[in-house]
Protein backbone atom coordinates (compact mmCIF):
# COMPACT_ATOMS: atom_id res chain seq x y z
CA UNK A 1 0.00 0.00 0.00
CA UNK A 2 1.65 3.37 -0.81
CA UNK A 3 1.24 5.71 1.49
CA UNK A 4 -0.20 9.37 1.37
CA UNK A 5 1.54 12.19 2.82
CA UNK A 6 0.80 11.94 7.04
CA UNK A 7 -1.95 14.37 7.87
CA UNK A 8 -2.24 12.84 11.31
CA UNK A 9 -0.28 10.83 14.10
CA UNK A 10 -1.69 8.82 16.82
CA UNK A 11 0.32 8.40 19.92
CA UNK A 12 -0.33 5.40 21.58
CA UNK A 13 0.74 5.23 24.85
CA UNK A 14 0.61 2.14 27.82
CA UNK A 15 -2.79 2.83 29.76
CA UNK A 16 -0.35 1.36 32.82
CA UNK A 17 2.15 4.27 32.33
CA UNK A 18 -0.05 6.94 31.42
CA UNK A 19 -1.42 6.91 35.16
CA UNK A 20 2.07 8.20 36.23
CA UNK A 21 3.08 10.15 32.40
CA UNK A 22 1.20 12.71 30.97
CA UNK A 23 3.05 12.08 28.17
CA UNK A 24 4.49 15.53 28.13
CA UNK A 25 7.96 14.06 26.76
CA UNK A 26 6.73 12.02 23.52
CA UNK A 27 4.87 15.47 22.95
CA UNK A 28 8.08 17.64 22.85
CA UNK A 29 9.67 14.58 20.55
CA UNK A 30 7.04 15.19 18.18
CA UNK A 31 7.58 19.28 18.36
CA UNK A 32 10.91 19.10 17.99
CA UNK A 33 10.79 16.18 15.33
CA UNK A 34 13.50 13.94 17.83
CA UNK A 35 13.52 10.48 18.59
CA UNK A 36 11.09 8.23 16.93
CA UNK A 37 9.79 11.43 15.10
CA UNK A 38 13.09 12.53 13.11
CA UNK A 39 13.60 11.52 9.70
CA UNK A 40 9.75 11.24 8.99
CA UNK A 41 8.40 13.26 6.29
CA UNK A 42 6.08 15.72 8.67
CA UNK A 43 5.85 18.49 6.14
CA UNK A 44 2.88 20.82 6.59
CA UNK A 45 0.39 21.04 9.08
CA UNK A 46 0.29 17.56 10.88
CA UNK A 47 -2.26 16.62 13.73
CA UNK A 48 -1.55 15.01 16.75
CA UNK A 49 -3.20 13.09 19.34
CA UNK A 50 -2.39 10.94 22.26
CA UNK A 51 -4.49 8.47 23.87
CA UNK A 52 -3.91 4.69 25.90
CA UNK A 53 -4.30 0.96 24.23
CA UNK A 54 -7.01 0.76 26.82
CA UNK A 55 -5.36 -1.59 29.21
CA UNK A 56 -3.52 -5.05 29.00
CA UNK A 57 -4.13 -6.86 26.81
CA UNK A 58 -4.73 -3.37 24.27
CA UNK A 59 -8.00 -5.44 22.71
CA UNK A 60 -9.56 -1.89 22.94
CA UNK A 61 -6.62 -0.50 20.83
CA UNK A 62 -8.98 -2.05 17.85
CA UNK A 63 -12.53 0.56 18.85
CA UNK A 64 -10.38 3.18 19.72
CA UNK A 65 -8.61 3.19 16.06
CA UNK A 66 -12.03 2.28 14.06
CA UNK A 67 -13.59 5.42 15.66
CA UNK A 68 -10.35 7.72 15.13
CA UNK A 69 -10.10 6.78 11.35
CA UNK A 70 -14.29 7.47 10.84
CA UNK A 71 -14.00 10.69 12.88
CA UNK A 72 -10.49 11.82 11.20
CA UNK A 73 -12.14 10.96 7.50
CA UNK A 74 -15.81 12.08 8.02
CA UNK A 75 -14.62 15.44 10.45
CA UNK A 76 -11.69 16.28 8.05
CA UNK A 77 -11.45 14.44 5.19
CA UNK A 78 -8.33 12.66 6.66
CA UNK A 79 -7.99 9.03 4.99
CA UNK A 80 -6.17 6.04 6.67
CA UNK A 81 -3.47 6.31 4.34
CA UNK A 82 -2.40 9.68 5.89
CA UNK A 83 -2.80 8.32 9.40
CA UNK A 84 0.28 6.96 11.25
CA UNK A 85 0.02 5.05 14.62
CA UNK A 86 3.64 5.80 16.63
CA UNK A 87 3.72 3.18 19.74
CA UNK A 88 5.23 5.17 22.26
CA UNK A 89 8.86 4.20 23.94
CA UNK A 90 6.98 3.35 26.85
CA UNK A 91 4.93 0.46 25.00
CA UNK A 92 7.61 -0.38 23.08
CA UNK A 93 10.98 -0.57 24.88
CA UNK A 94 12.61 -1.59 28.36
CA UNK A 95 12.67 1.52 30.29
CA UNK A 96 12.78 2.78 33.73
CA UNK A 97 8.42 2.61 33.24
CA UNK A 98 9.41 -0.88 32.95
CA UNK A 99 9.71 -3.66 30.79
CA UNK A 100 8.53 -3.50 27.09
CA UNK A 101 4.78 -4.02 26.48
CA UNK A 102 4.14 -8.13 26.65
CA UNK A 103 1.68 -7.38 24.06
CA UNK A 104 3.44 -5.20 21.53
CA UNK A 105 3.00 -7.81 18.57
CA UNK A 106 -0.57 -8.07 19.27
CA UNK A 107 -1.12 -3.98 19.16
CA UNK A 108 0.94 -3.98 15.90
CA UNK A 109 -1.65 -6.73 14.82
CA UNK A 110 -4.46 -4.40 16.00
CA UNK A 111 -3.45 -1.17 14.30
CA UNK A 112 -2.67 -3.28 10.92
CA UNK A 113 -6.50 -5.14 10.99
CA UNK A 114 -7.46 -1.43 10.90
CA UNK A 115 -5.86 -0.80 7.70
CA UNK A 116 -3.55 1.94 9.41
CA UNK A 117 0.23 1.94 8.97
CA UNK A 118 2.63 2.08 12.50
CA UNK A 119 5.88 2.74 13.44
CA UNK A 120 7.70 2.02 17.09
CA UNK A 121 9.03 4.89 19.46
CA UNK A 122 8.52 8.70 20.58
CA UNK A 123 10.87 9.88 23.08
CA UNK A 124 14.33 8.20 23.08
CA UNK A 125 16.16 8.21 26.29
CA UNK A 126 19.80 8.94 26.00
CA UNK A 127 19.94 7.32 29.85
CA UNK A 128 17.53 4.63 29.21
CA UNK A 129 19.80 4.35 25.88
CA UNK A 130 22.59 3.49 27.81
CA UNK A 131 21.26 1.50 30.41
CA UNK A 132 20.51 -0.72 27.31
CA UNK A 133 23.63 -0.86 26.06
CA UNK A 134 25.13 -1.68 29.53
CA UNK A 135 22.71 -4.75 29.94
CA UNK A 136 20.99 -3.29 32.59
CA UNK A 137 17.95 -2.59 30.55
CA UNK A 138 16.86 -5.28 27.82
CA UNK A 139 17.73 -4.20 24.44
CA UNK A 140 15.19 -3.93 21.82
Amino acid sequence: MERAAIKLIAIVQCHLVHQRCPGYICDRAFVNRTGGFAGLDLAGDVRKLSFTCGGCCGRALHRKLALLKRKARDLDGIEPGSILVKLASCITKDNYHGPACPHLDYLKTLVEKAGLAWSCDTHISKRSDKKRAAGVYEAG
